[in-house]
């Protein structure tokens, strides 16, 4: 309560001056949006794919790319904070959101949205099978995880979702969210991420939400075809994924964010490097915040 929190710690070291008076200024999550698009080399992911799959391992393009944000959370600990009620916290958990589709027929389809704990120290393998495995328990129709339970419950007396979720947006601002609700919100989650090139659409830049705590969220379109000319004056085509980024600036510099994109590039570009855990002396972690995830 009151700048104690069941899944972060307050930031009070390590944070410069402007960064801890930037939220008084931009007091909404949505006030301090930045957009930009990152391209991830679709050959290098998808040969990577066909390689693992031929392993006998099942591994989509998403997943390479989640697994390259963990490792990237693993070396910049600073993308994992968020703020609420003008306070910058450090996450005490590594988790990522998002919305997937129940098949009911052919042209019938219920969506849910899931929510995966991830350790930093995870590899592609780990997080990998971690992903499949909620997909596959949640593609059923039948099955409810907390997030459907706690909306259907909300939506089941008329008025009492406005009531509750007014009441929870309280609860929140002061630290008194209970873990069970935080748990089950996929709003509260480090990054969310969803992948609009499964239902054929372009890159989208996704607001982030004022309720929860996320601070980055990332849409992964269609492949795209980028032409240059090298060196000889020769027109080269080349496909990519496009990563449409949304941040909290709040949370940290603007250098902050640029190293860890370089960081998430590297291992876009070389993912036989997320089959190894990180090296212990790279792995850093927010002060006091040091956290794992039951293997």
């Amino acid at each position: 309560m009151f700048g104690r929190r069941p899944e972060g710690i307050r930031v009070v070291k390590g944070i410069d001056p402007i960064t801890r008076v930037v939220p008084y200024i931009m007091t909404e999550r949505a006030d301090a949006q930045c957009y930009c698009t990152q391209f991830a080399d679709a050959e290098i992911i998808q040969a990577y794919c066909r390689k693992k799959r031929a392993e006998g391992m099942r591994l989509s393009q998403m997943s390479v790319i989640i697994a390259a944000y963990i490792r990237t959370v693993a070396h910049m600990p600073e993308l994992n904070r968020f703020v609420i009620g003008k306070t910058v916290y450090a996450r005490t958990e590594l988790c990522v959101s998002f919305a997937m589709t129940k098949i009911r027929g052919k042209n019938d389809f219920l969506e849910t949205t899931v929510k995966i704990y991830f350790d930093p120290r995870d590899t592609i393998y780990e997080i990998a099978e971690k992903i499949e495995s909620t997909i596959e328990k949640n593609r059923v129709v039948s099955n409810q995880n907390n997030t459907d339970k706690v909306a259907n419950t909300l939506l089941s007396i008329p008025g009492l979702m406005t009531i509750g979720v007014g009441f929870l947006k309280f609860l929140d601002r002061f630290g008194l969210m209970p873990r069970a609700i935080i748990d089950a919100s996929p709003f509260h989650t480090s990054m969310f991420i969803t992948n609009v090139a499964s239902i054929k659409l372009n890159t989208l830049h996704h607001h982030l939400y004022n309720f929860g705590s996320t601070t980055v969220f990332l849409g992964l379109g269609n492949k795209v075809t980028k032409f240059k000319l090298d060196r000889d004056g020769k027109l080269t085509a080349k496909k990519y994924y496009p990563i449409a980024v949304v941040t909290d600036e709040r949370v940290a510099p603007g250098a902050i964010y640029g190293m860890a994109f370089q960081y998430m590039d590297k291992y876009l570009k070389n993912p036989e490097l997320l089959e190894q855990p990180i090296d212990p002396e790279e792995l850093r972690f927010d002060y006091k915040a040091e956290y794992s995830c039951k293997k």
